[in-house]
């Protein structure tokens, strides 16, 4: 990959970054419940999730899924399902206590937060038909695509992690006050994940 044309991604790919999204707002919350000890997990998960997505989308599924209109329904009402569920648990999720916060941060465990990032970036079909139309744009037909495949999936993956990193580390500094407001917050992030995923079995 050229350097320009790596610079054209580079641009893109971090006005992706910080376009609002699932596993942003998830790094947000959970930066929030957790930590940005245990959230880095979270963010892990997701990035490690982005480059399934890219891989898929850089070597052929995405162009079989957007001829596929039953693939995609499936994969637009399973991960519909699971944004949905994921929303409820956050709504039910009791306003952040700074007593007990250390012992609520021992009690979750790191996997079950690299799992929820994870499959909050593969559940979304629309990524995965997003890379499909826009990855293609940079690739180079000339030059190896898995030499290509590894420099996108590298930058966004820096890209990406750096984003959700600092949503998290902020989320720390508003602790204090979600002490007094933490039940709405949640229910507020709660109830856009259910927003989402109602949207995203339904929409084009």
């Amino acid at each position: 990959m050229v350097l320009q044309t790596w610079l054209l991604y580079l641009i893109a790919v971090i006005g992706l970054a910080f376009a609002p999204g699932p596993n942003g707002l998830l790094a947000l919350t959970h930066g929030v419940l957790y930590g940005r000890s245990k959230a880095i997990w979270t963010i892990i998960g997701g990035v490690l999730g982005f480059v399934v997505v890219i891989a898929l989308s850089m070597f052929g599924i995405g162009a079989i899924i957007q001829t596929s209109p039953s693939a995609l329904n499936i994969l637009k009402w399973g991960g519909g399902a699971y944004l949905i569920w994921l929303g409820i648990q956050l709504w039910r999720t009791p306003p952040v206590n700074l007593i007990i916060s250390e012992k609520a941060i021992a009690e979750k465990k790191r996997s079950a937060l690299f799992m929820q990032g994870a499959i909050a970036a593969v559940s979304n079909p629309k990524v995965l038909l997003f890379f499909g139309a826009f990855l293609p744009q940079f690739i180079d037909p000339q030059m190896s695509l898995m030499t290509q495949f590894f420099v996108m999936a590298l930058t966004f993956s820096v890209v990406e992690f750096a984003v959700e990193f600092m949503l998290a580390s902020v989320s720390v500094y508003i602790g204090p006050w979600l002490e007094k407001r933490g039940q709405r917050f949640n229910q507020v992030c709660g109830g856009l994940f259910v927003v989402i995923g109602i949207a995203l079995p339904l929409t084009q």
